[in-house]
């Protein structure tokens, strides 16, 4: 605050406060020549009465100003004066974070040092790590961690960035970016639908076997060097398994023609900086006991 400011604030505060009391004073009594009749009269019977404030009234008043002046010679509110105690609102939220901190850390405290898998077995570890969970992931991936069309179900180990615990943790901390770029243009009509009669049904053994020798074949050629040979995907790339049935966008025909054309973009944001690295080890604990057998 400028020095013309900061001045502007103290002249007017103060001249509110002496004008607070000269009012209180100046009505204490009654002026010379006041009747105490104001010859106001209501309902023929109801006069007004010209009586300064009981005593009583005028002194809880007086209070208030002397309580203002009180009140601004401690804490900060004319201009740039900062009150005797130097109180501030960052210091007292500082002060409550820095409380709430240190009972974190005391309660993680027992959490330190032990590995994800055995914190995937710890009851207090997995709750710490749903609750976390529900603040933060459950917006996309679900309260119950199903996922969505479009979002990854984290709860059947089928993993796009790969399931162990470091994989996960990475994937919480730095984010994952995934692209499927559209064949719009790149594919012949018959070529889309040798892929779109072959794909959804890769894991059919009822598929009609030129069909599947056919689809492998254009598979090869037009996906393969993202999704491996073999159809199972890439975790470095974040391509997924097309042979287990399990689709992030929709297996229908429909679906599968619709991201071959258009392709696809997903986006898992970091969370480095909105949480702690003990909340990332206690969610991916969460994450990896959900994705663990039945006990």
């Amino acid at each position: 605050m400028s020095a013309f400011w900061h001045w502007f604030v103290v002249v007017v505060t103060a001249a509110s406060l002496a004008g607070c009391l000269w009012l209180l004073f100046a009505n204490a009594r009654r002026r010379p020549g006041e009747t105490e009749d104001t010859g106001h009269v209501w309902d023929n019977d109801l006069r007004e009465r010209n009586n300064p404030l009981p005593r009583w009234w005028l002194n809880l008043f007086v209070l208030t100003v002397l309580f203002a002046v009180g009140y601004l010679a401690l804490y900060p509110g004319l201009g740039n004066y900062a009150g005797k105690l130097g109180w501030t609102q960052q210091g007292q939220a500082q002060a409550a974070l820095d409380v709430i901190q240190a009972r974190r850390t005391d309660l993680y405290a027992q959490f330190h040092g032990r590995e994800i898998p055995a914190l995937a077995q710890d009851p207090a570890a997995q709750s710490l790590g749903r609750e976390t969970f529900l603040r933060n992931c459950a917006g996309c991936h679900g309260a119950d961690a199903r996922g969505a069309l479009g979002f990854p179900n984290l709860t059947d180990a089928d993993w796009l960035y790969g399931g162990r615990p470091d994989d996960i943790v990475a994937s919480i901390t730095g984010g994952r970016r995934g692209v499927m770029p559209p064949f719009n243009g790149a594919l012949s009509p018959e070529a889309l639908k040798v892929l779109t009669d072959f794909l959804p049904r890769w894991s059919d053994p009822a598929l009609n076997p030129g069909k599947r020798a056919d689809g492998i074949k254009q598979f090869a050629t037009t996906c393969a060097a993202c999704h491996g040979a073999d159809g199972r995907g890439n975790t470095a790339l974040g391509a997924p398994n097309l042979t287990d049935d399990i689709w992030l966008h929709g297996g229908a025909v429909d679906r599968v023609r619709e991201t071959i054309l258009f392709g696809r973009t997903g986006g898992m944001p970091p969370h480095a900086e909105l949480l702690s690295a003990d909340d990332i080890r206690l969610v991916a604990a969460y994450v990896y006991g959900l994705s663990l057998p039945a006990r």
